[in-house]
């Protein structure tokens, strides 16, 4: 038996779906920022992180190329919601539920408004529909962007002000496992599931859609038309020009190496990178 660790979020679907049936697996949800204390501390082989984590770790990780969550430009559910133009913004109450997010805001802020603003812990509980006294905006990750988001004038989607920025996609979340662990067949057993579920796209916004709050027609837009599942040439650059940024912003400090793990079964044409069996790139180079 091997256990998983999965966020809950109806983005992640495509990915997840059906695993819960494999009699090999168990399934264990929680928010993507707790799903590396539950890796390192043993309780899951393989979590779906946030794609920082595998620089701010304290132990090596690797990157286990069968699926990931991402965008070629907007997400919808990765948004800032401001009071104020967003170069006058100087406090930002920030979801604590992926710290990859909160680092690409602080990237986009920075490079394309020239603002570097102060940073607070959004209070738990539903998204606030006023902002609360001193604080010019809200980052809001998740369903509830969809289901709960303030009315307020200035918005920003990240994905898409990241292709903006870069012109590349963004990947927000991948599959982390411990560089040592032996995951004998997961790996292709999850990436069989992600191509079987990326036909299953309407049928999974009917399962999921109403659970979540979401209206079945745009659950089917945002899974079939704005997200990405796969991690290619193209996303691996995206990942270390991310790690880059997080680097010059003084967000992380000494890059790893981009390290994928590797198995005899992966087909490595799905990954489009040639390597060894384990593959390590170096963080803003070219691939």
């Amino acid at each position: 038996m091997v256990t998983i660790g999965c966020v809950s979020y109806l983005n992640a679907r495509p990915l997840t779906d059906g695993l819960e049936a494999e009699p090999s697996l168990r399934v264990v949800s929680d928010v993507p920022s707790r799903l590396l204390g539950r890796l390192l501390a043993g309780e899951v082989e393989i979590a779906l992180c946030p794609i920082i984590d595998y620089q701010t770790a304290p132990v090596e990780l690797c990157i286990v190329p069968v699926g990931a969550i991402g965008s070629e430009g907007r997400t919808l559910t990765v948004r800032l919601f401001a009071g104020k133009p967003l170069s006058e913004v100087s406090r930002v109450a920030v979801d604590g539920d992926s710290r990859t997010s909160v680092a690409l805001l602080q990237i986009v802020l920075r490079d394309l408004y020239g603002a570097v603003p102060q940073l607070e812990p959004l209070p738990a509980g539903p998204p606030p529909q006023q902002l609360p006294p001193g604080i010019d905006a809200v980052l809001l990750i998740g369903d509830k962007v969809v289901t709960a988001a303030p009315r307020l004038p200035y918005q920003l989607d990240l994905g898409e002000a990241w292709r903006l920025l870069t012109g590349l996609p963004f990947v927000f979340a991948a599959w982390l496992s411990p560089v040592s662990s032996g995951l004998g067949e997961l790996p292709e057993l999850l990436r069989r599931r992600r191509d079987r579920n990326r036909h299953r796209v309407r049928e999974l916004a009917a399962a999921h859609a109403g659970a979540a709050g979401w209206p079945a027609a745009l659950a089917e837009h945002y899974l079939g038309t704005l997200l990405r599942y796969d991690i290619g040439q193209r996303e691996l650059k995206a990942i270390t020009t991310f790690w880059s940024k997080c680097q010059e912003a003084g967000i992380i400090g000494e890059l790893r190496p981009l390290r994928l793990y590797r198995h005899a079964d992966l087909d490595e044409a799905r990954v489009a990178v040639s390597q060894p069996t384990v593959a390590s790139i170096r963080a803003g180079g070219s691939h």
